[in-house]
């Protein structure tokens, strides 16, 4: 289990790839599933979607757990936390810039 808050960065790097983010989408959605059932619909091998699914759990957006052979994977939406908290900030930043714009055409319409 990932012990401590995953950084926007290491987020970022996680979910750019393609087949992590439709995983990682998939297990949002549909809840937990097993490797086999993932592999099915990735359109990688299953050796692949392992590594994938390795990579979203090092990043701390899905946990795993055995039942006998296979294994069972779950998303961590919360973990989306950090992107969540950095894209306020940048709608924050956005919003005043619009309004400083809107100001400026404002005075220049005049």
């Amino acid at each position: 289990m990932y012990l401590s808050e995953p950084t926007p960065d290491l987020l970022f790097r996680t979910l750019a790839d393609p087949t992590r983010r439709a995983l990682f989408e998939r297990l949002c959605r549909e809840g937990e599933l097993t490797v086999r059932v993932l592999t099915d619909q990735a359109g990688v091998s299953q050796p692949a979607v392992s590594k994938h699914l390795g990579v979203l759990k090092e990043a701390g957006l899905v946990t795993d757990r055995q039942d006998g052979r296979q294994s069972h994977y779950s998303a961590r939406p919360g973990a989306l936390a950090p992107l969540v908290d950095w894209t306020q900030r940048m709608n924050v930043f956005w919003e005043r810039r619009f309004d400083d714009l809107e100001d400026l055409l404002r005075r220049m319409d005049q």
